[in-house]
């Protein structure tokens, strides 16, 4: 195995148990107690783990994001929702926009089921991947700087890209939302590309589980007036609610 798939196992044991034990990983993957400490160690620098007595606890509020593939694993019942809530928002022939976020890699699977033909512009490198061959689809890559952790391309020539293109919907999710301070993510690159994706579509759409409510992560995406549509995968409370029809946003969810 290498240090990279050790590594990214470690981090979903955290995910499920919020604390590891060197003397117990060591025993699991086989390796010396010293090889896990630089296992942490580098999980520590990356800003995702706190290193303690022996051991180490998820950083729960990390201005870093989890490797995708660790996010993809995530909440993933309740992506399927959100992305079988989108698929009935988008109609057949349209042009769309999915950011690199684990939930639009979901929706794009959704789509490209219950739809014969659409556009599709994107910085994500697994919806590429999951796309590529996908009859009667147009699939535009919107090339940029290659991010390891989120297989996302950014830049600035990826938001040049973006702005370059007027779309019927855009779809982005988000690390966290609040009533207060917006929708935020924990990249800034990554932030400035769905900012560009909302400026370039007539329909703008939210996608976020109810996990992500009444979150902040490190830099804002873009203000509640930026989006049309909120999906999620269950009822919002209802201070929520009234917030949103204020604003007047429509919220979707199962069985409204």
């Amino acid at each position: 195995m290498l240090a990279i798939e050790r590594r990214n196992e470690i981090l979903e044991k955290l995910q499920m148990e919020k604390r590891v034990v060197v003397s117990e990983l060591s025993q699991i993957y086989k390796v010396s107690e010293e090889t896990i400490r630089r296992d942490l160690e580098k999980l520590e620098k990356d800003g995702l783990v706190i290193k303690s007595y022996g051991g180490a606890v998820l950083k729960e509020h990390s201005i870093f994001d989890l490797p995708h593939d660790i996010r993809k694993k995530k909440q993933i019942v309740e992506k399927q929702k959100i992305a079988g809530l989108i698929t009935e928002l988008v109609r057949e022939g349209e042009t769309l926009m999915l950011d690199a976020s684990s939930t639009s890699v979901y929706a794009a699977r959704a789509l490209r089921e219950a739809r014969k033909k659409l556009t599709v512009i994107t910085n994500s490198v697994e919806i590429l991947v999951e796309l590529f061959n996908t009859q009667k689809w147009t699939v535009i890559s919107t090339g940029g700087v290659s991010q390891e952790r989120s297989f996302a391309l950014s830049g600035p020539l990826t938001d040049q890209v973006v702005c370059s293109y007027h779309v019927d919907t855009a779809v982005i999710s988000c690390k966290g939302l609040s009533l207060e301070g917006g929708f935020t993510d924990s990249d800034e690159q990554i932030a400035s590309c769905k900012r560009a994706m909302l400026r370039s579509a007539k329909e703008r759409i939210l996608a976020a589980d109810s996990s992500k409510f009444g979150e902040m992560a490190f830099t804002r995406i873009a203000e509640w007036g930026d989006i049309t549509k909120l999906v999620t995968d269950q009822k919002p409370p209802w201070q929520w609610l009234r917030e949103l029809e204020r604003l007047r946003i429509q919220c979707i969810y199962p069985g409204m």
